[in-house]
């Protein structure tokens, strides 16, 4: 609906007003930054009815003026006038009662308040609502038009506050939509990153991981599982960066299926059954927690693969006391904890848990298998 058919009275204005009112609209919904249109709004109602000042008003939630911007006021008098209207007084008024006031002497009007120190003289006024959509978006004010102003100012003023209103309305609807349009893009970027790249450099890893289990040379198995770690480490670079960009999809990541995909996927190429124990109430488990947890497990897991010759490995995960447990147990050959200080990717497993927080303690006997358990808080 066209914002000039809802104001009454306006066929009653002169010709050349309404298309000076014509052309002031267009100014006002050309306009796409929010100060800049309330400027307008001012600036070309106060031309239009031949008021000296004009303001217009933003409200805040509590209903209270938490914008003010006004034309006809040199900076240097505004500095000296001091705080901006909060919404006292007449203005007041407007605000509560949100229909037009137009008087012939402002000091008349019972809820007057005066004026600071410094503020030129203001009598005759014209109060205008603007609304943005159903809401009550502000109050247009103009002040000191000699003579007084008419009824067909009045209808003049009401018309532009309408346009204005529409103006900030569509203005607050663009802005809404390029945010949408920002966090959708986040989303797919982000759902790209997840779904695509780090899939790769996961599948990467695995691929190595499958040649250094098999290589004979020890400083060429040493080089490749160097190079899986760096790529761990860009996965885990990756996840950060896509955590920052905070996409619904992601902030529902699940450890379970996370850790179930990661095993099965270790296990294939050995042709060693993997065997879950995961809780189905792990509950809300950060994503850096879980970026953590993926690793140890990774790790662990490799390392039953590798070095234990064991048929099974079971894999479980639960949460208790503030703590996220992780268990990762064979039944293959073992090896005497006290012997071994480093290596078998014992150093590198407490690393992780440490630097997160958490604990992890091994236990195995010759012949009897492995058991690592890690703590991590959540």
């Amino acid at each position: 609906m066209n914002c000039l058919t809802t104001v009454p009275g306006l066929a009653e204005v002169t010709p050349e007003r309404l298309a000076a009112l014509v052309s002031g609209a267009a100014a006002v919904t050309a306009t796409a930054d929010l100060s800049e249109l309330l400027t307008a709004t001012a600036e070309i109602a106060r031309e239009s009815t031949g008021a000296k000042y004009a303001a217009l008003g933003v409200l805040g939630e509590h209903g209270t003026l938490i914008e003010f911007v006004h034309v006809g006021i040199a900076r240097e008098l505004a500095e000296a006038i001091g705080p901006l209207p909060t919404g006292r007084g007449v203005l007041g008024t407007l605000i509560h009662e949100a229909k037009t006031i137009r008087l012939d002497r402002l000091q008349d009007h019972p809820d007057s308040t005066g004026f600071p120190p410094h503020h030129p003289p203001m009598s005759t006024f014209l109060g205008v609502p603007v609304r943005s959509g159903d809401a009550l978006f502000g109050n247009l004010y103009l002040t000191e038009k000699e003579g007084g102003f008419t009824q067909d100012d009045e209808h003049l003023v009401e018309a532009l506050a309408a346009i204005a209103g529409s103006a900030v309305s569509n203005l607050r609807l663009q802005q809404k939509l390029r945010r949408l349009a920002v966090v959708e893009d986040r989303e797919r970027i982000a759902r790209d990153l997840h779904d695509a790249i780090i899939q790769d450099i996961f599948s990467v890893g695995l691929v190595l991981q499958g040649l250094a289990s098999r290589m004979d040379n020890e400083r060429d198995r040493h080089d490749i599982e160097e190079a899986v770690t760096r790529l761990d480490s860009a996965i885990s670079e990756l996840r950060r960066f896509i955590f920052d960009l905070k996409p619904p999809v992601w902030h529902d990541r699940d450890l379970g299926t996370e850790i179930t995909r990661l095993t099965q996927q270790l296990a294939e190429p050995y042709g060693v059954r993997a065997v879950f124990d995961i809780s189905t109430d792990l509950g809300q488990i950060p994503s850096d927690v879980i970026d953590v947890a993926s690793q140890i497990v990774r790790e662990a897991t490799s390392n039953a693969l590798r070095h234990s010759g064991s048929p099974t490995v079971e894999i479980g995960a639960e949460s208790r006391a503030g703590f996220l447990i992780l268990t990762i147990a064979d039944r293959g050959r073992g090896f005497d904890p006290a012997a071994v200080k480093t290596g078998l990717g014992l150093s590198s497993l407490r690393s992780r848990a440490e630097k997160a927080g958490g604990d992890t303690t091994v236990q195995s006997r010759p012949g009897r298998g492995t058991t690592v358990r890690v703590l991590l808080p959540v």
